[in-house]
């Protein structure tokens, strides 16, 4: 008679869960943005942009917060942010389903390791590094 135990990710479950989640992340930004590209061309496409002075206070989608209000309004600006947003948390994603996967084998080392980089990350999205 078979025991049942009790079954933990195996090294090779954790890969395949981690690549389709680094593809389907790849895939539904590249999806969003092209859905953004397309109405912002078919909103937009007869302004003239005149890029020879660069004015960041132009932007209305420069904080999370104004791209989700951009997205209740369907504005392909902010769809196309938005896209961008999803492809930027992607690897971050990985990385915290990796320190749950190293904490359910128990390698706490690699979970300190994985804790620094999400650490280093995170405070490179922030606002703190900027002068």
């Amino acid at each position: 008679m078979k025991q049942q135990g009790k079954h933990y990710f195996a090294d090779k479950d954790i890969q395949v869960v981690l690549g389709t989640l680094l593809r389907v992340g790849v895939i539904a930004s590249m999806a969003v943005v092209f859905v953004g590209g397309v109405i912002y061309l078919s909103m937009y496409s007869s302004y003239m942009i005149d890029y020879e002075i660069f004015n960041p206070q132009k932007t209305p989608y420069s904080s999370i917060l104004m791209i989700f209000h951009g997205l209740l309004t369907l504005d392909g600006k902010a769809i196309i942010q938005f896209g961008t947003l999803l492809l930027i948390f992607t690897p971050v994603t990985r990385i915290v389903f990796s320190i749950f996967s190293f904490l359910i084998e128990k390698d706490y080392l690699y979970v300190l390791i994985g804790l620094f980089v999400l650490g280093i990350i995170l405070i490179s999205l922030s606002n703190k590094l900027v002068g």
